[in-house]
């Protein structure tokens, strides 16, 4: 057995040489990359060697063939099962936009200085859902409830043009809204509802 001859201190690269030449590699490489690498694969060519090489019109053909590939996906075999997720997920959402319909849609105008009623028939302790929007200016509502000696005020606001909520009932009765046109224009205002309500009250 052989034992290989120990080098001398004085044979080693310096600590300072090491760094030189780690540094000239990191640069021979970025050079690699951007005169070649990138040509043959993207097509972009930054310093112009890639040209010269000839590399650029590899890499425009590459680019090219790969958007080929890509539109012509969908049209092969492989997409199937992701049609199939496709018409799942869609049944899906078919179903729970079932359940979340609207009960009710109500559309009404007011002319300037007229005002409305519109409240629903409820029970204690139960839950209305609504949407409404207004077109053609802006109005005024006052969502509340009496009963008796019992009266509530969920949300009023003024000069508004849409609103969203939800409001669970303290006590049964006729809850809703109260509008009124305070514009210069007719007002059209369209209500959707759904909730545990037996009937729709509508009063001028």
């Amino acid at each position: 057995m052989n034992n290989a001859p120990k080098p001398n201190i004085e044979d080693l690269p310096t600590l300072g040489q090491l760094r030189r030449s780690s540094l000239i590699a990191a640069i021979g490489a970025v050079a690699i990359g951007v005169m070649v690498y990138l040509p043959a694969e993207y097509g972009t060519d930054p310093t112009g060697a890639g040209s010269i090489l000839g590399l650029t019109e590899m890499g425009e053909i590459k680019q090219q063939l790969a958007a080929e590939a890509a539109a012509d996906e969908p049209l092969h075999g492989g997409d199937e099962s992701s049609s199939l997720m496709n018409d799942i997920f869609g049944l899906f959402v078919s179903t729970a936009h079932a359940q979340e319909a609207w009960q009710d849609e109500i559309t009404f105008t007011l002319a300037p200085g007229e005002s409305t009623e519109i409240k629903a028939t409820m029970q204690e302790g139960v839950t209305l859902t609504y949407a409404w929007a207004a077109t053609g200016g802006r109005i005024n509502f006052d969502l509340h409830a009496h009963a008796g000696s019992d009266a509530v005020t969920y949300e009023k606001g003024r000069g508004q043009t849409s609103r969203e909520g939800s409001f669970e009932t303290p006590f049964a009765g006729d809850h809703g809204w109260f509008w009124r046109n305070r514009d210069s224009a007719d007002v059209t205002v369209t209500l959707q509802l759904r909730g545990d309500y037996s009937e729709i009250v509508n009063s001028e």
